[in-house]
């Protein structure tokens, strides 16, 4: 489990392709790598990954076709920095949103503006994940807890608001137009949303989801 709070941003130092495996080496901070061993799970740019090697500050993890196919994980190469965040322990302060890892799409950058005291990034999803997606609800970005705004279904775009703080610890101030990011949606609005359009379907009354399934 994972809070959406992104401890920093770290540069990944090896990559090696195999069929339908990347390994690859990120360079943790001594804070981090302390008490880490294999086996633990970190998310990197949002993504659940599994400890596999440790030297000294260098970190291994590998990659299966799955975790490729789904996010931006394919497009990493060496020097590239990620963001970084240890699982959560019983007891952690949540001041994000509860995070699986589980990587739900991929969305594109369509445009950057950095504005004095606000950077604003907006994001299009495809469009089968727009009926997940509300005003002010939370959404995970590279990891990070953000909260949805201006958000337009029809377009299946919407933008987020990155004060100073996050720009520091994460990777976002580096990222352009036509970038990759991973989306991790929330698990309950998810589950509501299917839930309601279920019940209207099994309902079969026509005129009622017809009216309905315009707001999703």
């Amino acid at each position: 489990m994972f809070t959406g709070i992104v401890q920093g941003n770290f540069t990944i130092v090896s990559v090696e392709d195999k069929e339908q495996l990347r390994t690859f080496v990120v360079e943790l901070s001594k804070q981090l790598a302390e008490g880490l061993e294999i086996g633990s799970s970190v998310a990197i740019d949002g993504v659940c990954h599994t400890v596999v090697a440790i030297d000294g500050f260098k970190v291994t993890f590998d990659a299966m076709a799955e975790t490729l196919m789904k996010t931006n994980i394919r497009d990493l190469k060496v020097g590239d920095t990620v963001n970084i965040e240890r699982s959560a322990k019983m007891g952690d302060e949540i001041g994000g949103h509860i995070m699986s890892g589980h990587v739900s799409t991929t969305g594109i950058i369509l445009t950057v503006h950095n504005f004095e005291n606000n950077h604003v990034i907006a994001i299009q999803v495809p469009p089968q994940f727009a009926k997940y997606i509300f005003n002010k609800g939370f959404v995970g970005v590279d990891g990070c807890s953000l909260t949805v705004t201006d958000y337009d279904r029809e377009n299946s775009i919407f933008c987020v608001y990155l004060i100073p703080e996050t720009l520091r610890v994460t990777g976002f101030a580096k990222k352009v137009a036509g970038d990759r990011v991973n989306i991790e949606l929330d698990a309950q609005t998810q589950t509501i949303v299917e839930s309601v359009i279920n019940f209207i379907k099994d309902s079969k009354e026509d005129a009622i989801w017809e009216k309905i399934s315009d707001w999703f």
